[in-house]
Formats: structure tokens, sequence, C-alpha cells
């Protein structure tokens, strides 16, 4: 196997199948709701057709609701346009074996057009962009994602079944840090460390948070590609090891209540050679780089919400004093502020707060090194840096609907300079179907309250 336990390469591959130890290649994509999707294929036919060439699937992929059905307003894909296919390269440099799924590995996939140009509206190639803009510059992106989940003791069909009401959390009170109820979890939290690890992944360890069931599984930062297809591949899989366990685990931003899901997404910038560049010997141990850099995510976050709150239920989670960010604010260490800068030297980086575990990461990667790429091109001065409690500042706010974030994103220029009209208006149409959804929809709120005393 390659250098990482887990890694495959196509010679590696070979000897597998041909011993029946794989006999099924996964080849896959995430869509635009961040989900992980593609087909199964024979091992055999992979290593003689489809690692060279490619898998056709339909274009509507990226192109649906969450309930995968067919939506007006994308050009890409529609009736008049014929629901045509597109075409799964596989990148090579991906593929793994598959731990928990028998005899199986997977390979993420770009997407192209039939001939061969890629399609732009692919979350993993609107990354690819970015990370070229950045390397055009002589610099890389290095990034971890830390992505929270809260854990039931319900099966996903149970859950189904009862309109995911009336749920049993795998801990009865805030286990923040604490062992001993999470223990109660550590057969199933065990599995999705060692079943990452076993695909490639280094997985740092795992902690209890403040929700009933919530854990977050922390996996060593790396190139930011990678993260992002390890951040797929991860929360999919957790979901089926889950399974597997006989229970149920949701990522969304707010399941209820109490504290949200979080995604936050910490990255930094390094020279080609390797070498730091945020740091240096300005205020705060900072380099101009840096300064310009921060400067511009904050000049960029509110515009540019939409790649990091995606869905109606992302806006619930920003809520004063719940450890998600409401200030668009810079603090060093500082979690009341919207980007919170840790660490020194090789390892100093930006911590963007805003994203819920709903997120699609590789859209929001790409508007954090959008955002940082405009600020070191414009010059950007840094605002002073923010201490005490961001939550009561009068500091700009973070969108507070997705409504709002993406009237913020149509008006982006600094959005459709970044990423092109053609990304900017299908991920708006997107948003905009959500919105209409949920605006149809009757709730049970509306119910309790009405029903009988209006």
């Amino acid at each position: 196997m390659g250098s990482n336990t887990g890694m495959l390469t196509i010679a590696e591959l070979t000897p597998l199948v041909e011993a029946r130890a794989i006999d099924t290649v996964i080849i896959a994509f995430t869509d635009m709701q961040g989900r992980l999707v593609g087909k199964r294929a024979s091992a055999r036919l992979f290593l003689e057709e489809l690692a060279e060439h490619g898998a056709e699937c339909c274009n509507y992929l990226l192109a649906v609701d969450v309930e995968m059905n067919t939506v007006d307003g994308y050009p890409m894909s529609s009736w008049e346009t014929g629901y045509g296919d597109m075409a799964m390269r596989p990148d090579l440099d991906t593929l793994r074996v598959i731990p928990w799924l028998p005899a199986t590995a997977l390979v993420m996939a770009d997407l192209t057009l039939l001939d061969e140009t890629p399609v732009a509206q692919s979350p993993r190639e609107i990354l690819k962009v970015q990370i070229a803009r950045l390397a055009e510059k002589g610099l890389v992106p290095f990034v971890g994602t830390e992505l929270e989940f809260i854990v039931f003791d319900n099966t996903y069909r149970e859950a189904w079944s009862k309109g995911y009401v009336g749920l049993t959390p795998s801990s009865d009170y805030n286990i923040d840090y604490a062992i001993l109820a999470s223990t109660r979890m550590e057969p199933l939290l065990r599995d999705i460390r060692n079943g990452m690890d076993g695909a490639g992944m280094y997985s740092e360890g795992v902690k209890g948070e403040c929700n009933l069931g919530q854990q977050e599984i922390a996996f060593r930062y790396t190139d930011a590609l990678a993260t992002c297809d390890n951040h797929s591949i991860y929360k999919n899989g957790a979901k089926e090891i889950a399974d597997k366990h006989g229970k149920a685990l949701t990522f969304m931003a707010k399941f209820n209540e109490r504290e949200g899901n979080s995604c936050h997404i910490h990255l930094s910038v390094r020279g080609a050679d390797g070498k730091a560049v945020m740091s240096g010997d300005g205020e705060h141990g900072f380099s101009k780089l840096m300064e310009h850099w921060l400067a511009g995510l904050i000049k960029t976050t509110r515009e540019l919400s939409l790649f990091f709150a995606p869905n109606i239920n992302s806006y619930k989670r920003y809520v004063e004093g719940s450890f998600a960010p409401t200030a668009v604010a810079w603090g060093v260490d500082n979690r009341t502020c919207a980007l919170r800068v840790v660490g020194h030297g090789q390892s100093l980086r930006v911590e963007n707060r805003v994203p819920g575990g709903d997120v699609n990461q590789y859209l929001a990667v790409a508007a954090l090194i959008a955002g940082g790429l405009y600020g070191i091109e414009h010059e950007l001065e840094l605002e002073p840096i923010f201490t005490g409690n961001a939550y009561g500042s009068d500091a700009p706010r973070v969108p507070a609907s997705l409504r709002d974030a993406a009237e913020l994103f149509s008006a982006s220029t600094i959005a459709r300079e970044a990423f092109g009209d053609d990304v900017v208006d299908h991920y708006l149409n997107n948003a905009r179907i959500e919105q209409r959804a949920y605006d149809a929809a009757i709730t049970d709120w509306e119910r309790v309250r009405g029903f009988e005393r209006f």
C-alpha cells in the first residue's frame, strides 16, 4: 500500500483485485449539498477501463434539491437540454481502501463534460480554481476541518419513521470533554476513528461536546484539497458506521435549541518551498501577508456567507453566547469572534468559526481562499484586534438568514470575479429553491401555536 495506511496505487490495487480481496470500487464526488454520490463499479472493470477513462453520470446530480427532485433554473441541466451526462474522472491520488465496507475501495472524481471540459459548478472544481489562483502567487493552502455531530440511540430508519421527533440522544447531559459519559459511545467512536485511519486519514482524537450526545472527531491538517476529500469520505463513512451500530448521527447545524454542530475551518498558507509566510515581525507576530489575508476575510465574510452557511437551518446556529459567532471580527484566541487567530510561526493560522456541520467544505475553503486573496491583491489594512466579548459589540453581523446571505452573494462583485457568473448564479438558484420550499412549508411550531389558540 501507499505511504499512508489505506491509500492505494493502481499497482497495489491490481493484486488485491486478482485475489478478490477488493471486488468493488466506488467512484464518487461531492454534490452541491455536500453529499457523497457516484457509482459502485466492478473492481475488475475499474482496472480495465474506468481508472483511465472514468464513468458517466447524469448532470442533474448538480442540479437537484436535497430531496433529489429535478428543479428549474439550472442552465447546465434541464429538460430543455435533455439531462445529459457528465464524466467522473478518477483522481488516482485519492484511491484508498474503505475498511468498514467489505472488499471495497473508493476514489474521488473530478467532473468534466464529455469533451473533457471541467464542470465549473462542481464543488471540487471550484476549490481547485482557487488553489490554482494561490499557486500563481507561490502560495499553498493547508486546512483542517473540525466537524461536530450528535449521536442518537436510534437507527436512521427508526428516526425517519418517527419524523426525527422523540429521538434518544446517546448522553443525558452536557459531556464537554467528559470521559465517563462518552465511553458509552466509544465502541462507535473507536470504529469511526480506526476506520478513517484505515482509509488513509490521520485521526487525532475525539472529545465530547456540549449538546446531548454531541462529539467531535479531529483529523490532522493537510493540503486543502486532500482535507476536503477526506472530509466527504469521513462524513459519509461515519453515518455508515453508525448505521452498523444501530445508531444514527446528524451533522445538522442546529438540531435543537441547544448548542449546534459547528465545522470550524483552520486555514494557513505557506510558500511553495514550505516556509511560513503568515508569521513575521509585525504586531501579534504577523507578516504583512497575514495582515492583508485577515483583512480580506473580514471584508468578504458577509458577502461570501452563502458558501459558509448554505441552508435554511445554518442560520439558526448563530445565537449570542452559544459559541457560534454573530460578530464579523477577529481576535487572538477569542472564541466570541467569527475569525479566531491561533498558533505561531509555521502554525499561525485563522480559524473561521462561521461554518456549521452542514457546510459543503469545498465551497467554504474556496471562499476563504478567495477572501484572503482579495485582501492580498488589494493590500487591505487590518482593522484593530477585538478584545472582550464580541457578542455585545457593534461589529458587522453574520447574515441572519439564507435570504439575506443570498442577496449579499448576488450583489458581490468579489464573488463574481473570484468564482465566475456561472458558479454564482448556480448556487444562488440552489439557495432560492431552498428558500421557496421553506417559505411554503407549514411547521410544527405553527401548528402548536395556532391549531387551538388562534
